[in-house]
């Protein structure tokens, strides 16, 4: 939960780095919290209403931790564009994502892994 709560607290911060463990923790708990509140929704029959809020709640976080995380390895964060396109946009960003950071120093600031871990 503290890697979740670090990425609110960069809430609109899209320069720097973050590391795989950052995103990957953020975007686990960020489903584990969608599903919940989709339950909810057909619960209480809110037609998605509660989805919704959650995800233009999150929005600005998610993208946000996707630059950084792009900027990690060595990317701009306009490469979340490539998301865009049908399949295989999608199957790079991922590829992207899992890859390992550049190692010291690169263009975007320092490496993340020297940083302590939150909480």
């Amino acid at each position: 939960m503290n890697w979740f709560v670090a990425v609110l607290k960069k809430y609109a911060e899209f320069s720097g780095r973050a590391r795989r463990k950052e995103y990957w923790m953020f975007l686990l708990i960020y489903v584990l919290i969608a599903i919940v509140v989709g339950f909810l929704d057909n619960m209480l029959g809110s037609a998605g209403i509660l989805g919704g809020v959650l995800g233009l709640a999150l929005l600005v976080p998610s993208l946000a931790v996707t630059a950084r995380r792009l900027h990690d390895t060595d990317r701009s964060g306009w490469w979340m564009l490539i998301g865009f396109v049908p399949v295989i946009g999608g199957i790079v960003l991922l590829v992207f994502m899992v890859l390992a950071g550049t190692p010291g120093r690169n263009q975007y600031g320092e490496d993340p892994l020297g940083e302590a871990e939150p909480g």
